[in-house]
């Protein structure tokens, strides 16, 4: 069977697979990414891998330190907590970059950590920007983190991926931010929820790594695990340029040089001589499990929000309005390159700040702002009224100076608009691109430079289905049951999230023992579910089960209430990526969930079932009431960690031996 270009790369970083296993879709594989980059909470990443009993790096070049969130803070407090980091990556022989450097994932970019057609993990949600340069960036949380630094490696399940295919050419004046803007609000059904992404189509030779590491980033937020664009001409040409340029800076500031022979250690020519010899591509019969395509020509500039960012509404429509704004932005990851500032700078040229509005910008590092100030954009844009931040997150994850006030609306270039994220919880936060919050800050409301028709954007979308062929029997390791039989507890609630699992309340009690732990679990889905619950259940949920926050009581509660496993049609990712890393089993069948709820309804949020469900994972199947039903393979990977309790006993069990 092809792979696609998700699984060519996963295949290419997976460790431990069994002579001639092809990786695809839905498996559990051990991944040994080519780095893993924390930033800020490189501090509650510390005390997690010491707390495993880790004394020292696997491989100190793997890991990447850098400080970027709250860079804005200068209290004592803060200071502290950096120099620990500091002190920590410096004994430990991690590059590390310092506060002001700029944000972690655009130095990744810069010093070639993403490179095209590896594996490359963060504990931030906005790794997906990687894919940009063709590399497979995506998130991890803490403990994965941990056990990366003290083993080189983690698991992840390969997810399903959607192709989405990029036709004709976007309209001057119209970016890569409108073109992620669009997709958002025009498939914004959970359409790519907890899928990978891969880019394609004619349209996309005309799009700039800029613009590519733009739509690749705000993948996160349209709910994918990654975005991923082809290595093509634009890919080598941009590395070759930074390769130059590098060569030209020198050595200063890069934490470690491993050839020692004056060349940048990762951005050469010689590493690109052999990407340009052998591009990471996907075969041509590679199966995709949603095609999806976007007509670049319809592309308009909008906007996205407020509250969240899949509602989106072009800008030319809005205009007339006169949506009045507070303030501006022009920060983040997503959006403070070189080509955004100059973007910015030429709607701004000859132009002034509007009177009652505030608008900020920092560069995505120090160096793209020495490039803005090189090329005179920054310094148009300071003197047209604009404040200047440092190199860092700021005001896109509410820190620092430039808040949302009560009642304001704010209009920015930032990935993300969450009610109460960039200010006061009243406030109003609108998503657009570059030239369209250089335009609302200069005519003091919602305004777009040029003039645009509204025509609405030409998109489609397709299903597919496996053609059933089967992957044979998966390896089951020794300790690891063959199945695991229970009763079904059918909860059906689609989206039943981890408030409702685990309330709120009781997250940060820090001394509530495993037993209440298991006392409140499911106390806000439904008051009569701890009644009805026995040891040894297994329970079944509805789609996009435990979504909401990244509590791993969630997981834990149930674990600790005697549930065997859990049966969902669809697992938020985190909730899934929790439950295995404190080793419980969750497992994907939306077929079995359709059955059930046509069998019992949704009346009664939980119902005893009477059927008893054999999970059999050597042949990947669940077999109820004479049916079977496929599930994804639990591999080798998986099995471990769960065997082992968890993947913090992963952990200390592969130091120890």
């Amino acid at each position: 069977m092809a792979q696609n270009l998700i699984e060519t790369i996963a295949q290419r970083f997976a460790l431990g697979l069994s002579e001639g296993h092809e990786v695809h879709s839905g498996d559990y594989i051990s991944i040994q990414p080519a780095h893993v980059m924390t930033h800020d909470n490189t501090g509650a990443v510390i005390p997690k891998f010491k707390s495993i009993g880790a004394t020292r790096l696997h491989n100190p070049r793997q890991v990447v330190n850098t400080l970027d969130h709250n860079v804005q803070d200068t209290s004592e407090k803060n200071l502290e907590k950096y120099r620990k980091i500091e002190e920590f990556a410096r004994s430990m022989g991690v590059d590390f970059y310092p506060a002001g450097r700029g944000i972690g994932h655009q130095i990744m970019c810069e010093e070639g950590y993403a490179w095209p057609g590896t594996m490359v993990v963060a504990s931030d949600s906005h790794s997906n920007m990687y894919g940009g340069l063709g590399c497979l960036g995506t998130p991890i949380v803490r403990t994965d983190a941990a056990a990366i630094w003290a083993t080189g490696r983690t698991w992840w399940k390969v997810p399903p991926v959607a192709r989405v295919t990029l036709t004709g050419a976007l309209q001057p004046g119209v970016s890569g931010k409108d073109v992620i803007i669009t997709l958002c609000g025009l498939f914004n059904n959970d359409d790519v929820l907890n899928h990978a992404i891969e880019f394609d189509g004619d349209g996309i030779a005309a799009l700039s790594v800029d613009q590519r590491l733009t739509i690749a980033n705000m993948t996160t937020e349209w709910g994918a695990l990654a975005g991923v664009f082809p290595v093509d001409a634009v890919t080598i040409n941009w590395l070759r340029e930074r390769a130059a340029f590098v060569a030209a800076r020198g050595l200063e500031g890069v934490p470690s040089d491993v050839d020692g022979d004056g060349r940048h250690p990762r951005v050469n020519e010689t590493r690109i001589m052999e990407l340009e010899a052998n591009p990471p591509t996907a075969g041509a019969e590679a199966f995709y499990a949603k095609e999806l395509t976007l007509d670049l020509s319809t592309v308009r500039p909008h906007i996205s929000g407020p509250n969240h960012v899949k509602t989106m509404a072009a800008v030319a429509g809005l205009r007339d309005q006169r949506m009045k704004i507070d303030k501006a932005y022009l920060v983040s990851c997503v959006n403070s390159r070189v080509e955004d500032l100059a973007e910015a700078a030429a709607v701004m040229r000859g132009k002034r700040v509007s009177d009652g509005v505030e608008f900020y910008i920092a560069a995505a590092s120090s160096e793209v702002q020495q490039e803005s100030e090189r090329r005179g954009d920054w310094q148009l844009l300071l003197d047209s009224g604009a404040i200047p931040l440092p190199p860092g997150c700021g005001p896109c994850i509410g820190l620092g100076v430039g808040l949302l006030g009560p009642g304001e609306v704010g209009i920015s270039a930032t990935n993300r608009n969450f009610k109460g994220r960039m200010g006061d919880a009243t406030a109003q936060a609108f998503l657009a691109s570059p030239a369209v919050v250089a335009a609302s800050a200069v005519a003091g409301y919602v305004d777009v430079p040029g003039d645009y028709d509204t025509i609405a954007p030409s998109g489609s979308i397709r299903v597919n289905s496996r053609d059933g062929a089967a992957r044979g029997e998966t390896v089951v390791i020794e300790g690891f049951p063959e199945a695991i039989e229970g009763e079904l507890l059918f909860c059906h609630q689609d989206n039943l999230n981890t408030d409702g699992i685990y309330p709120g309340k009781y997250t940060y009690n820090d001394d509530f023992t495993a037993a209440q732990q298991a006392e409140v679990a499911m106390e806000n889905y439904d008051p009569a579910w701890q009644g009805l619950a026995r040891d040894g259940d297994i329970l079944v949920g509805g789609f996009n089960f435990g979504t909401g926050s990244s509590r791993e009581q969630a997981a834990t509660a149930l674990k600790h209430r005697g549930i065997r496993l859990v049966i969902a049609g669809s697992l938020s990712e985190t909730y899934a990526r929790n439950a295995i890393n404190n080793g419980f089993l969750v497992i994907e069948a939306p077929a079995l969930v359709h059955m059930l709820t046509q069998r019992f309804g949704s009346d009664v949020l939980t119902q005893r079932t009477g059927l008893v469900a054999n999970v059999d994972f050597r042949r990947s199947e669940i077999l109820v009431d004479g049916m079977s039903f496929a599930i994804d393979p639990i591999g080798p990977a998986a099995q471990e960690i769960v065997l082992l309790g968890g993947l913090e006993s992963w952990v200390r069990a592969n130091i120890a031996s």
